[in-house]
């Protein structure tokens, strides 16, 4: 961890101000500002006449690496860690301060190992305000990370104490093997898109275990083939899989930013047919962008930066759509298809092109067309392609197989490296791997698998639990559940009301939670929960808890389509009759006029089970599940509709609230 000052509070209450702020300025050649140096005089003073009867160790300007801000100070005393936000001249206790001190302990509590085990105290410092709010709370966590606490200048020294008496200790944490010791933060999608963005590295937003070193190993594999093609002068495609959240967006974004070299022609692009992920990213970059740019000095116009967030992440459809008309090759040598799976079958893609693109001859599936585009290029090309086993939501999408096809019928010519995994049976592409091996030259690379989810930092077996309900394998599901509940919260109730105030009570900070359904789940309206009310991903992914749009009102709900490849913290997924359980199987239905019809075709069946299987894996750190009571005076409601789903996910072990 980096900070700006460091010192015993033995030697801090023997420095002059001056002293202290020349050490923060001059060792780390901070740019300050006279109003930065009178802020700093404040604390300083406050700080040295409270602090005499301590041992211990201050620091300021303690980073906070994933949220790219600084504690303004921090104090070990015993083994307590307080983690202070001034507020100097400030009069009141506003919400987003109390967040931002909460945020800070909250990331140290999760990701900075030595903070896993001590006892860390928010305090919001608010230098003017009248009174200050002492009450020392905890939460139904039980991790030792108190609720903020509200101190006025008067007050922050009385905090201090009541703390340390209420949590009374002999043991003692060195400031060193504490500001050294490993940090390993996991960030949501929007985090790492932002940071890399900004020129930084994975090792530097990710953690340092397993799991990160898997994605630091694939990141460098792909790099190779890229400059393998590149000096090699070759065309080639490689497909990378990964367990859901595992880390298959990053690894793209990754990957693009590292190849952005447009003076040596080694350009790249992101693309994704997940319109919601792509706007979400775009804004979020965008509005990241305006703010760094204006604490510098710059004047620029979202418009101006999202042009130049928009030319590193597209949509795949505008990406297609472009090289429809125009015959040259792309700009691109290097494209990175997200969701791979999801690309259109040669039906979807000629029934498109003829009806809504005026393209009567157009021939060919939506992969064969994609990869015509990069073998436009004389010398070389390298298309990725990011594949997620079982997570065809929607009509039309062809599984990985048909990039394969694509490969063998018309670029055998194409060199190809593929995960071994991409022979599991969720992906169903054995057979047209094996047909492909007769004519192309086929590589496979153990490295192109990720298989340890990065999503829940708190869960790594996350995904397979969803896989074991989802497959009806009870029996497997309860041993996972046994593995993760310790540290990963699910829960299961028929009280929507419930839900809510769980998902409030759990979510600290800034966290975000949000309820999601089926978008398939028709007859949730008698609970408020209307699957036809669009809503808009980037406000209910962005927007902050005073916005009614965002997902913290637990209004609007968003399903598989809009949260796919995204995430929250806490998350309530509200189970309809559409997918209800059956010994035999799961027994799927939609809600056509006034009834639930059997859905018999096996595709469809095999799109709404993984609609369920994308809503269960979407939460970092804890979800509830509700599956409703019915009503069995509602022919479309009944409670044996509801009651076997429930019965089912009880048996395996869920706690019922």
């Amino acid at each position: 961890m980096n900070f700006y000052y460091k010192d015993t509070l033995q030697s801090f209450m023997q420095k002059s101000t001056e002293e202290i702020i020349g050490a923060i300025t001059l060792v780390n050649q901070f740019d300050s500002t006279q109003l930065q140096n009178k802020s700093w005089k404040q604390q300083i003073y406050i700080l040295q006449n409270i602090l005499a009867n301590y041992e211990g160790s201050i620091f300021f300007e303690f980073s906070i690496p994933r949220l790219g801000r600084r504690v303004d100070t921090l104090l070990i005393i015993n083994d307590i860690v307080f983690v202070i936000e001034f507020k100097v001249g400030e009069s009141k206790f506003l919400h987003h301060d109390i967040e931002q001190v909460w945020d800070y302990a909250l990331d140290l509590k999760n990701f900075h190992k030595p903070s896993h085990t001590v006892v860390l105290a928010p305090i919001l410092v608010a230098t003017e305000a009248q009174k200050s709010y002492l009450e020392i709370g905890l939460t139904s966590h039980n991790d030792n990370l108190l609720l903020p606490i509200k101190a006025n200048k008067e007050g922050l020294g009385i905090a201090i104490e009541s703390v340390l008496s209420f949590f009374k200790s002999s043991s003692t944490i060195s400031g060193d093997a504490y500001a050294w010791g490993s940090y390993a933060p996991t960030p949501t999608i929007i985090e790492a898109a932002i940071s890399l963005y900004n020129k930084h590295t994975v090792e530097e937003i990710t953690r340092s275990d397993a799991g990160a070193i898997n994605l630091t190993q694939t990141t460098a594999a792909i790099s190779e083939i890229i400059e393998g093609a590149k000096i090699n002068r070759k065309k080639i495609i490689c497909f990378v899989t990964g367990v859901p959240g595992a880390g298959k967006t990053l690894v793209g974004l990754k990957v693009a930013t590292q190849h952005l070299d447009k003076e040596k022609g080694n350009t790249s692009v992101y693309l994704s047919g997940n319109a919601p992920l792509v706007a979400i990213l775009q804004e979020a970059l965008t509005r990241d962008k305006v703010k760094r740019e204006q604490l510098v000095g710059n004047k620029i116009t979202k418009r101006e930066a999202k042009q130049a967030v928009k030319s590193f992440i597209h949509i795949i459809h505008h990406y297609r759509d472009t090289y429809l008309n125009n015959p040259e090759a792309p700009y691109d040598h290097v494209a990175i298809f997200d969701e791979a799976q999801r690309a259109w079958n040669k039906e979807q893609t000629v029934k498109f092109m003829r009806q809504k693109k005026n393209k009567p001859d157009f021939d060919a599936s939506e992969p064969e067309f994609l990869i015509s585009c990069l073998n436009r290029h004389k010398d070389w090309a390298v298309i990725v392609c990011l594949v997620g086993g079982g997570q065809e939501i929607n009509t039309g999408e062809a599984g990985i197989s048909e990039w394969l096809k694509a490969i063998e019928n018309t670029f055998s010519d194409w060199e190809v490296y593929i995960s071994p995994h991409l022979t599991d049976s969720e992906y169903a592409a054995i057979e047209a791997i094996q047909q492909l091996q007769s004519k192309c030259s086929v590589k496979f690379n153990h490295n192109l698998h990720l298989g340890v989810s990065m999503r829940s930092f708190r869960a790594e077996h996350l995904s397979l639990f969803v896989k074991n309900i989802l497959d009806l394998n009870p029996i497997e599901a309860k041993k996972n559940l046994c593995q993760i509940q310790h540290k990963y919260s699910i829960v299961l109730t028929r009280d929507l009301l419930k839900a809510k105030d769980w998902l409030k009570e759990k979510a600290r900070g800034s966290e975000r939670y949000g309820m999601v359904v089926s978008s398939q789940a028709q007859r949730l309206k008698p609970l408020a929960i209307d699957v036809k009310s669009p809503i808009n991903p980037v406000n209910w992914f962005l927007e902050g808890k005073d916005d009614v749009r965002s997902s913290y009102y637990l209004e609007d709900v968003a399903t598989e389509f809009q949260i796919q490849g995204l995430e929250l913290d806490w998350s309530c997924i509200t189970w309809d009759g559409d997918l209800r359980f059956g010994h035999y199987g799961w027994k799927t239905f939609a809600f056509k006029g006034n009834k639930w019809q059997n859905i018999n075709n096996v595709e469809r069946k095999k799109y709404l089970i993984n609609a369920y299987r994308v809503l269960l894996t979407r939460a970092r750190q804890g979800m509830i599940i509700v599956v409703p009571e019915g009503n069995p005076d509602d022919h479309t409601r009944k409670p044996e509709y509801y009651d076997a789903t429930f019965n089912y996910l009880k048996s395996i072990g869920m706690t019922v609230i």
